[in-house]
């Protein structure tokens, strides 16, 4: 996939759209927004990377690096988001558990001050077992990438 363009772009869900599809919170939460590039099939998370992260304390505190498992983790959240929009109803909520993942690579290190775009494909879906690849990129370079497996399981609001 190329450079994402507004053109690409069909929707984009804010915070609070995101919240409202799937439960996580500060500070745990770890995108800021989702662009929807085909309804239910590719999204694209962001997620702004700041010092103030909270695993900046511990990770590292005399040079900082973003976690390798909390990308994979936004790169989870991206794909949660854009199943539970073509999912659920208003009035309907779920958990989305990870069940695998494959392939799983660190191409590069991410700092302070670099926004992540966090690519989803769904590539196949059968009720509500779901399989996606994903790949983060920062400025066009691919940073990390995974296959993610997923397991839905609605839940009372």
């Amino acid at each position: 996939m190329n450079a994402l363009t507004e053109a690409d772009i069909i929707e984009t869900f804010d915070l609070e759209r995101i919240k409202r599809l799937i439960p996580h919170r500060y500070p745990f939460l770890l995108i800021d927004k989702v662009h929807v590039l085909t309804r239910g099939e590719v999204a694209v998370g962001i997620k702004n990377v700041t010092v103030n992260e909270p695993f900046f304390q511990g990770h590292f505190p005399e040079k900082p690096v973003m976690p390798g498992v909390l990308i994979v983790e936004a790169l989870a959240q991206t794909a949660a988001t854009m199943a539970m929009d073509v999912l659920l109803t208003d009035d309907e909520a779920a958990y989305v558990y990870l069940t695998a993942l494959d392939n799983v690579k660190f191409r590069q290190q991410v700092v302070p001050g670099d926004v992540i775009e966090l690519y989803v494909t769904k590539e196949r879906a059968r009720s509500t077992l779901w399989r996606l690849a994903g790949e983060a990129r920062v400025d066009g370079k691919v940073v990390a990438q995974a296959g993610l497996s997923a397991v839905i399981e609605k839940r009372p609001l």
